[in-house]
Formats: C-alpha cells, structure tokens, sequence
C-alpha cells in the first residue's frame, strides 16, 4: 500500500520563534507512479465556530459563523529539484520507481502572524453532523507576535499549528496522497522595560464594626439556641474597645507581568490605620489567576473564563502586628503561602489574533478578622483585590534581537515606494476626511481595507530577524488543552463550577457590617 509520512528529525515538546522545523517526507511506491510534485507546508491558523444567541422567546435562528484566519503559510516544493524542473516541460510528469523515497525539507518559524485573507476553499469547509458550512473570508486582521497553540475549547475556538504534505498524482481523477502532523508552539516573550522599582496595587480600606457576630438564622427557642447566645456573648466581651481600621494592598512589579511556570511576584499588605487594643488576624487566603478568552466569529461573540487556583487556605489565626504597633506600620503577609507553587503549565501568554484574545487578571481574597490571641474572633470579613495583569511566556528574545531593534530604531525612516509589481492600492490625489471605522465585535486591532488582499509586506520585526538562529536557553512545558493535570498545590476550574474558596462572594462578604473603599494605582517603594 503506498504511503507517505511527514517525520521531523528532531521533535520538541513545543517550538518556538526562530525554531527550524526540519524533517523528511518519507514516500513508500509499491509501483511505478507518475507525480508531478511534492508539496510541503507550514501552516499555523485560528478558527472560531459560533452559533447565534437565544432570542428573548428562546429561540434561536439556527445561524452559526466559522471565521478562520491563516496565521502562518509557507510552502516548499521539496520534489521536482529546481534542476530537474528546468529542464522539463511545464505540466511534465516524472516517473517514481516502487520502494522508499525521503525527501528534506526546512522551515524556519518568523516572529509575527502574516495573515492570509483569503483561504481555500478545502480550509473554508466544516461539517456539523450532516450539514456542511463553509468560512466566509474576514477582513479583520491583528499583526502581532504569533500566538501560542490553543485547545480546550472544542468545537468552538482553536488554534493550530501543523505541517502539511502533498503528493500530487498526474491525472484529474486520481486523488493526491497527503499527511499532517500537528505540533504545539509556545511563542518568545516582549522585550521587557527595565525594572524601575515601582509597584502596582489594589486597595481596600475597612473599618470592622462593633457589635455581635451575626447569629443563627432562625428565631428557634430551645436549648441549643441559648447556648449559641451565650457563645456569641463571649466572643463579644473578648473583642473590646474601638475596632480596628486598616487597608490592605495586593502589589505587582510595575508593569504587572507574570511568567509561565513561575511563582508569583505577589506582596500583600496590611497597614494600621487606627488605635485599638485588639489583635488583626489572617483567617483565610485564595489566590487564584483568572483567564478570560474572547472569541469572534463574524458578528458573534463569546468570552470563556477559566480559573487556576495558584492557593487556598481556610481556619488560619495567624495574627498580623501587634496592638502597640503605631498608626502606619505595615504588616506582610508571608509570602509563603503562594511563592512555593508556579504557574500551571496550561497556563497560555497573553496574545491577541484577528479572532481569539486572551488576558488575565489576578485575584487575592483575604479573609480577616480581630480579637485577642487565643479566644474566639467574630466571623472574619472576606475583602477581594483584583489587578489586571499579562502573562509572558519565559522565553526571552535572543539578545542580537534586541540589538537589532536598538540600532534600526536609532536610524531614520524613510518612506520608501513600494515594489513595481506590488498590487498596492493607489492612493488618491485629492484630500479624504474619511476614515474606515472598526468593524463591530473586533478586539482593537486594526481593520483593514477589503480591497488589500495582497500579502502584507515583511514586518518591521521580521525585517531584523531574518539572520538570527534558534532561541538558546531552557524550553518550559507547555500543555495547551484546558483538561490536563497540574501541580500540587494548584488547580484549574471552570468558573461555572463553583468550587472555590468563596463560591458566592462577589464583593466584601462582610456579615458584621463595614465601611471599605477600593483604590487601584501605582507605588514607589
């Protein structure tokens, strides 16, 4: 039976920018075949499947929208050679003898999407049971850096990079011989700025409010319910003179960025705002890192939100300061709790592409509360902080990459005509005061004029990079299907299952009463 196979010489566990994606077409004959090329390709795409809304009668209008975008697309003719084909005939067929064939071939991965506009109509098809869709072309495009393989969303957004072999047969009615073989990328990181000191934080301010913890729920005269009086009497009596007043931060590096597979660079602060004579006491913790991917389709939009609990800890009594300590004096928490645990290895960097985006933030619930050392505290008050924060892959640029930048971006830029046999659109000689608006539902980026349908020309990245090897340093794991196993001490969630630390707290659970403020900024240490 003949066969052909797509085998890499040297697989990774993932590639990255600048990776050479070198293997061999493997082609076994078992009879003479006439072939008039091998074609092989790398293809990196972004397809979103989207139905429409219920409506207000919850119905739907059956409607569904495929959006697919080429992020990366090379190809290489690695059978006739460039010797062979000169000197036949355009159209010619050439004889393969039965038995093994390999054929190499080498692909290096760029920098930035280059976005094909418009796909083939073998790329555009989808089947939904029995029914056939077809991918209307889109003409919303990012240019950005590559994003990384993205899974865990069946049927609905992916993200996928593969290499792609053709062997085309001489003939109409004989089908070609082909093969895939998909492989996981895990892009570079920014160039990051340099690290200025400063730090960036989210503040709530509380004031605990005197008084009795709250009691049981219903009004039961019995036995039992004395006894549950009497305790909260106590716990009372034991928490004396005015409650305490105090703010509490959670702080990041400014910029706030966090790393694939390493710990968070988290501080969190109790400051004293008050006099009392009552002790702070850690209760509770969660830190959890909160992912929300956007997804486009046409005119239909979806965002998912996936959650990775980094910790979570219950009945603590860890007291924070002491009542004598001055009005000002910050307590930290010790960071132990959270620095022994990186980041998932399903967690993906930030990125944006024509149709999917992610981002992320970061949340540290606290649960606090006051009294004296070993008695009862009143039910302590739970008070969320929430940053907005981007996750870097931990594969740094190489360094003559950022020597290149540095020397380009002190050279002056002309404008340059394009290339004589470049379809660019012609520009009119009269003044135009209008402009193309965003497309509805994009993510920000630009909108380009249908009428560029051309390839984009080479960025200004790729420009720089077209000498630099592979990146040398460690390659970290990368799992990019939502449903995988993670470290001890962490989790992945869905937000709709519920199974966190505070399941119903949207906002400070406070039983007792408050009065707390949020404040979000920047801070110089």
């Amino acid at each position: 039976m003949t066969q052909v196979k797509i085998q890499l010489d040297t697989p990774h566990s993932h590639y990255t920018n600048f990776d050479f994606v070198q293997g061999r077409v493997l082609l076994s004959l078992i009879a003479p075949e006439a072939i008039t090329a091998i074609v092989v390709k790398l293809e990196g795409e972004s397809r979103t499947r989207l139905a429409s809304p219920r409506l207000q009668d919850n119905r739907r209008d059956n409607r569904t929208e495929t959006e697919i975008h080429k992020l990366l697309y090379k190809v290489k003719e690695v059978f006739p050679s460039k010797e062979i084909k000169a000197s036949a005939q355009s159209g010619s067929a050439f004889t393969l003898s039965p038995g093994p064939h390999e054929y190499p071939f080498t692909f290096k991965i760029p920098i930035n999407n280059n976005c094909v506009t418009s796909n083939s109509l073998y790329s555009n098809l989808n089947f939904a049971g029995l029914r056939m869709e077809v991918a209307k072309d889109s003409h919303q495009h990012v240019k950005k850096t590559l994003p990384p393989s993205l899974r865990g969303f069946p049927g609905e957004a992916e993200i996928r990079y593969y290499i792609k072999v053709t062997v085309q047969r001489f003939g109409f009615f004989k089908e070609n011989y082909r093969d895939e073989l998909d492989f996981t990328f895990f892009p570079i990181e920014l160039p990051r700025k340099p690290d200025t000191g400063q730090e960036t934080y989210a503040r709530r301010q509380h004031q605990f409010t005197a008084g009795l913890p709250p009691g049981p729920k219903s009004g039961i005269n019995s036995l039992f319910g004395d006894l549950r009086k009497t305790s909260s009497s106590n716990v009372a009596t034991e928490a004396t003179g005015i409650p305490p007043r105090f703010s509490i931060d959670a702080r990041l590096p400014n910029p706030p960025i966090l790393t694939c597979h390493k710990t968070l660079p988290l501080r969190i602060i109790v400051s004293k705002q008050s006099e009392c004579s009552d002790k702070i006491f850690l209760k509770h913790l969660q830190v959890e890192l909160i992912g929300y991917t956007h997804v486009r389709a046409h005119d239909l939009t979806r965002s998912e939100t996936t959650s990775w609990i980094i910790c979570s800890l219950s009945n603590l009594s860890v007291p924070l300061g002491e009542p004598t300590d001055p009005i000002g004096k910050d307590m930290v928490i010790d960071s132990k709790y959270w620095d022994q645990v990186p980041l998932p290895s399903s967690v993906a960097p930030s990125f944006e592409t024509c149709n999917i985006s992610r981002r992320y933030e970061l949340e540290a619930r606290v649960g606090l509360s006051y009294g004296k050392s070993g008695k009862s505290q009143p039910q302590p008050i739970v008070l969320p902080l929430r940053l907005a924060v981007e996750v870097y892959s931990g594969i740094p640029p190489p360094r003559q990459l950022l020597e290149n930048m540095a020397a380009a971006a002190s050279k002056p830029v002309y404008n340059q005509a394009p290339p004589a046999n470049a379809a660019y659109p012609v520009t009119p000689t009269a003044p135009s005061y209008s402009s193309i608006p965003p497309a509805q539902g994009s993510f920000g980026g630009p909108t380009l004029d249908p009428s560029q349908s051309m390839d984009a020309p080479p960025s200004y990245e790729d420009a720089i990079a077209e000498d630099i090897g592979p990146v040398d340093g460690p390659r970290r794991e990368y799992n990019n299907s939502a449903a995988t196993a993670h470290p001890a001490g962490s989790g992945e969630k869905d937000s709709t299952q519920g199974d966190r630390l505070f399941p119903n707290s949207t906002g400070t659970t406070n039983p007792g009463g408050s009065r707390n403020s949020a404040e979000y900024g920047s801070h110089n240490p």
